[in-house]
């Protein structure tokens, strides 16, 4: 989880591929009029969001006892509680960084719908992870190898409850 531009596109891959589970890309489960508007430059509603979550929580349900990774921006706590609700299981890497690095990042990436104008609406959603919520939070400074190391040994430090 995370705001645009964190690498979660990048880093999920990495930290499936270390945990030896499969990966599905957040972004592939928005319906089509989600990806018109973000392409706009027109920030999603909750509303919009709704059928979303539900695609990724139906993906992790299924993924339960399994294990899997699926990236999702998840930026605020009811949208978490609604995929945690489909998917009791879920612990979330909230990939956290400073908000000009993230900045920078996205405006050197190519061939994604969301601009950079919408990276202020992302933060002023953001919801980092409360105590009472299983997952770990995880820089984003450094490489992709770097970043998906430390996630991986903070989840296997995290205790589950």
């Amino acid at each position: 989880m995370g705001v645009a531009g964190t690498g979660k596109t990048t880093i999920g891959p990495l930290l499936a591929a270390a945990l030896g589970v499969p990966y599905a890309e957040g972004d592939d489960f928005h319906p089509p009029a989600n990806i018109a508007k973000m392409t706009a430059g027109t920030p999603l509603t909750d509303e919009d969001r709704l059928p979303w979550l539900d695609a990724i929580g139906a993906w992790a349900h299924g993924r339960a006892g399994l294990g899997g990774v699926v990236s999702s921006s998840a930026l605020k706590r009811s949208y978490r509680d609604r995929l945690r609700s489909a998917a009791p299981g879920l612990v979330f890497v909230h990939l956290t960084g400073d908000r000009q690095l993230i900045e920078d990042r996205m405006a050197h990436r190519q061939g994604h719908f969301m601009p950079t104008a919408l990276l202020d609406s992302q933060f002023a959603a953001l919801q980092p992870l409360e105590p009472d919520e299983t997952g770990v939070a995880v820089d984003v400074s450094g490489g992709p190898e770097e970043i998906a190391g430390r996630a991986v040994t903070a989840l296997r430090g995290l205790t589950v409850p």
